[in-house]
């Protein structure tokens, strides 16, 4: 694939949970804060009142942010380490789009356990594209996105092996 058909990682989008405001993520932010190499996050709110896990509505309950270009890979890179460079198909949308998650933050280089801190884990959305994505979405002369520019779930798949060497388990 050449030009306009190669795919590339647009962006990754981390989320990081915590179920409620305070200390507690403002720790959270930090630790994102660290492990993203030095990106801001954003809060975010809850929509609805869940009496169970105690979350009322507009309550903040955890941040996320997004990297794009080189950071954007590095992340990816270093996450799929965490992972064994293994995802299951199942993780990957009609769209080429995938996520998986990491259960503990101390797995990343660098970090250790701290008690004061706790032990986070992260979801890691990542979006796949290819160029050209631009003229569906700018306000000016705005066009439909011909079917080829399209992302399939098996294009994501061979793109991940290839450039990423990651294996995908049916």
């Amino acid at each position: 694939m050449t030009g306009m058909q190669e795919l590339y990682v647009d962006k990754i989008v981390v989320h990081m949970s915590v179920g409620e405001g305070g200390d507690k993520l403002m720790k959270a932010e930090a630790l994102m804060k660290e492990i993203c190499g030095g990106a801001t996050s954003v809060r975010t709110i809850a929509r609805r009142t869940v009496p169970a896990f105690g979350l009322r509505k507009g309550q903040s309950m955890g941040c996320k942010l997004t990297l794009r270009g080189d950071k954007a890979e590095e992340f990816l890179r270093t996450s799929l380490n965490i992972i064994e460079k293994k995802i299951d198909a199942s993780r990957f949308d009609t769209n080429g789009n995938f996520g998986f998650g990491i259960e503990e933050h101390t797995d990343f280089p660098g970090q250790s356990y701290d008690p004061q801190i706790g032990i986070y884990g992260m979801d890691i959305n990542v979006v796949i594209e290819k160029k050209g994505v631009r003229i569906a979405r700018r306000s000016a002369q705005k066009k439909k996105l011909p079917s080829k520019q399209h992302v399939r779930k098996n294009e994501a798949i061979s793109f991940m092996k290839e450039h990423f060497n990651v294996e995908v388990v049916e």
